[in-house]
């Protein structure tokens, strides 16, 4: 023990004194006599004390040590209930073991002087450091699992650590079968089951239905739980969370095996997948499972979304969205929603930041219903930044809008409890014009096409959130022509109405449906003119050279991706439209624009093929939907960004 403490106590240092000596030593052979002599006074001195402070040190943590004989020596000859070690703070190296700690680390003949970090590789003394008398995990030693715990001890000259070991190997093993026997509930919804079964015989139907419970029933099996049909086209799953890695690493095969089902009519079957995991009980995780279907229905389906206590996981959801809207829900809504507004003093209007188009003209289009109701409406928007000017400039010659266009501050002092705010174009709280004021009014209405990201706005009144339209604009006039009549409507309503659809289908050459027609139909015969909505998207000379420059630096990735990463920032208006014209050269399929904006990276993304756009930025705190996309990387300059896009990219296409 003296020679173990000795070399404890005699830090090594002598590399330092033997530098000293040889700085004396060059100063005498270079002649620099006094300098070498002083040199040489300043060392021994400096030796001196040293010595003496060893000794020193070495005879106070002698005196420390034997004056608690009897407790180290009974714990020593294991007399005590846990294994133990004394560490030095300054190093980690072991002062001191007691038997049942010599017992454990068996591997080595004699611990002491050891690093502890050599002995126990996963320990960490950072708790006791921090004043705290239990270490935050568990730690493994001679194949046993140990709760550590700690105190600090103030030695002469040193602070000493005692550690102790206690043996929860047992306890472990129970909680952790008790994780993963954990039930997770989900709910399988198919989700095109009413346009599968559409016009067919009931001979036909029953043939459809053997189908889907023959390949639900088949991945299920693997998993050894519980599955219920609880209606026609739902089923309840119920299995243990050993499992759900299993299925994870499996990307959930129901997804794209399910696709392999087609009804007579050539339509392919499609499935969501609702997963509730950490619930408390049954039904709390019935409730996870239930918003979990919610959120993949609002992002298009065709995926699965796994709810635990604090956050969404998506898996699936490349395909793109087919329309299985509903007529009916649309009328409820504007019903619910003109309700809603006459029961209001004030009634406020808010798009996303940098208003484009559709924002303003979805925001336009609820202003006409809240005039048929008679009741006060204010459109909060930064009249400075946003990228419909010349629609702004226009609606403001007309008495109905002049004072319409507020600020989100002049808002904010606007406000009551009897007042309500409707959102458009975007349903992310983050994202909005001026957040405040969403946070300031308890009722508020949603009407959105992008897919639902995991940080919507919630809760909501009134919810019309479809994926399936090709903007919220088209969504606003279908509000419209189930709310008021067509002399209601002002041309320049209309027309702001029809420019939101146009600039978000690019003319109807994408994103279009039936519905898609059937709103620009209507507000066709509200005169709204496809030739004037034509001016307000023309650029002037200068943003059209600046447009093909930006087209111009665009790189291909592989084979069939634009991508084009700018040094200089650029309008958000002309980055969508070169986005937008990318897309008008032969074997490009996605293309991405990537340029810096006060401090943030923002990238513009479209796409006409199978890569989902909106899935690949999604990871990059983006959104969107399958076809048009955008995401804002804060505090992230364009190259770093252009390396998270190719890394997502990759990502996107491995799997």
């Amino acid at each position: 023990m003296d020679k173990k403490l000795d070399r404890w106590v005699r830090p090594g240092k002598g590399i330092y004194f033997v530098i000293l000596f040889s700085f004396c030593a060059l100063a005498f052979l270079a002649g620099h006599y006094w300098l070498g002599t002083g040199e040489l006074l300043v060392s021994l001195l400096t030796l001196g004390y040293y010595l003496v402070d060893r000794q020193h040190r070495r005879r106070m943590l002698r005196q420390y040590i034997q004056s608690e004989p009897d407790t180290l020596e009974s714990i020593s000859k294991g007399d005590g209930p846990l294994p133990a070690v004394m560490v030095r703070m300054e190093d980690g190296s072991i002062v001191w073991e007691n038997y049942r700690f010599a017992e454990l680390s068996s591997s080595l003949k004699n611990a002491v002087d050891e690093k502890i970090t050599n002995v126990v590789p996963d320990i960490s003394l950072d708790f006791l450091a921090a004043g705290k008398n239990e270490a935050p995990q568990d730690v493994s030693l001679g194949g046993r699992r140990f709760r550590l715990y700690g105190t600090l001890l103030r030695a002469p000259g040193d602070r000493l650590g005692v550690l102790y070991f206690s043996d929860l190997t047992e306890l472990y093993q129970v909680r952790d079968e008790y994780i993963r026997s954990r039930p997770v509930i989900a709910i399988i919804l198919i989700d095109n089951y009413e346009e599968m079964t559409q016009n067919l015989t009931e001979g036909a139907i029953s043939n459809l239905n053997a189908k889907l419970n023959d390949a639900i029933t088949s991945w299920t099996e693997d998993y050894h739980g519980l599955l219920r049909r609880l209606e026609r086209n739902r089923f309840l799953f119920i299995f243990e969370r050993r499992d759900l890695e299993r299925a994870k690493a499996d990307k959930f095969s129901l997804l794209e095996d399910i696709h392999k089902i087609v009804s007579p009519s050539g339509l392919a079957a499609s499935i969501s997948i609702g997963l509730g995991v950490d619930g408390t009980d049954f039904e709390e995780g019935y409730n996870f499972a239930a918003l979990g279907i919610e959120m993949a229905l609002s992002r298009g389906g065709d995926q699965a979304v796994i709810k635990d206590r604090f956050n969404f996981d998506f898996y699936g959801g490349r395909s793109k969205e087919t329309d299985y809207r509903s007529k009916v829900r649309s009328r409820v809504t504007a019903n619910s929603l003109m309700e809603l507004i006459a029961q209001s003093d004030h009634v406020f209007i808010m798009g996303h930041k940098n208003a484009d188009l559709d924002s303003v003209g979805a925001a336009v289009g609820i202003n006409c219903l809240c005039r048929k109701k008679g009741k006060k409406a204010s459109i909060v928007i930064d009249l400075e930044h946003n990228a419909a000017g010349r629609l702004l400039e226009e609606l403001m010659h007309f008495p109905e809008y002049r004072d319409v266009f507020i600020s989100g501050q002049d808002a904010l002092l606007m406000c009551d409890n009897r007042s309500i705010l409707i959102v458009v174009d975007t349903n992310r709280p983050d994202q909005v014009e001026f957040k405040p004021l969403l946070e300031s009014i308890s009722k508020v209405c949603v009407v959105d096409h992008h897919r639902r990201a995991a940080d919507y706005i919630n809760p909501v009144v009134v919810n019309l959130h479809e994926t399936y339209a090709s903007s919220a604009s088209e969504l606003v006039t279908e509000l419209v022509t189930y709310a008021v009549e067509s002399h209601d409507v002002l041309p320049i309503e209309a027309k702001s109405l029809m420019a939101g659809i146009c600039l978000d289908t690019k003319f109807f050459n994408v994103r279009t449906g039936e519905r898609t027609f059937e709103a620009a139909a209507a507000l066709r015969r509200m005169c709204a003119d496809t030739t004037e909505v034509k001016l307000l998207l023309q650029n002037d000379f200068h943003d059209t050279l600046e447009k093909y420059q930006i087209i111009k630096s665009a790189k291909l990735y592989r084979d069939e991706l634009a991508i084009a990463a700018l040094d200089q920032p650029t309008s958000r208006i002309l980055a969508a439209q070169a986005a937008d014209e990318l897309l008008n050269i032969s074997g490009i399929t996605a293309s991405f624009v990537l340029y810096p904006d006060d401090g943030q990276t923002i990238i513009s993304a479209r796409s006409i093929g199978s890569a989902n756009v909106q899935v690949i930025l999604e990871p990059l705190g983006g959104g969107g939907n399958a076809a048009t996309a955008g995401a804002q990387m804060k505090n992230v300059d364009v190259q770093e960004a252009l390396d998270k896009l190719i890394a997502s990219i990759d990502a996107f296409y491995e799997e």
